[in-house]
């Protein structure tokens, strides 16, 4: 990837997004030292325009910021950095700098958490129960919710109708586990379907 420090006098502007729910979590900035320092270590590392010196967001709180992709702008003066944070990025103590609803993606953490159940498994957990039940009944469930969906949907409450859809869209995605994709490769086919 080549960026284009010149153009911006040294420093280009890098955006940090939840490589998991997507919420933008900070802006900062890199000059060449400090992108081939986060390049090589795999952690963010940010010239620090007041400090005067690079800057590895955790080095002090261990709120690291792990690198999971890097996307340069068309203009090659921007970085877009999907992170995997450690702990909370602001150093208020929030999540994100920024004050937009925690979370607004939950779905995709959601993912993670079912993918989590099933790395590591624990009786109590309901995924860890379906999941023990096998491909058939997974797969069962998700026609299950899918019928009570229609059915609120008809004749019930919008409370039924999202309690019923929270469901089935749960069942799904423990359904997507079973058999080893995600919502990355749904998203993709959608997308290209969309652009046919």
């Amino acid at each position: 990837m080549q960026i284009d420090f010149e153009k911006t006098g040294g420093l280009v502007p890098v955006i940090i997004q939840d490589v998991q729910t997507l919420e933008v979590l900070m802006l900062g900035y890199m000059n060449q030292e400090a992108w081939t320092k986060t390049e090589q270590e795999g952690k963010v590392t940010f010239y620090s325009r007041s400090k005067q010196r690079l800057w590895t967001k955790g080095e002090e709180s261990g709120n690291f910021l792990y690198v999971k992709e890097s996307h340069i702008d068309c203009d090659k003066d921007t970085i877009l950095i999907k992170a995997s944070p450690v702990g909370p990025t602001c150093h208020t103590g929030s999540r994100s700098c920024f004050q937009t609803n925690y979370n607004q993606n939950f779905i995709f953490e959601l993912e993670q958490i079912i993918a989590d159940r099933y790395a590591n498994p624990a009786e109590e957990s309901y995924v860890n129960k379906l999941r023990k039940k096998g491909l058939n009944k997974i797969a069962q469930k998700v026609g299950e919710e899918g019928v009570e969906t229609v059915i609120a949907a008809l004749a019930e409450t919008d409370t039924d109708f999202i309690n019923e859809s929270s469901d089935l869209v749960f069942h799904l995605l423990v359904l997507l586990r079973e058999k080893g994709k995600t919502l990355a490769d749904i998203g993709l086919n959608l997308e290209g379907r969309h652009k046919k």
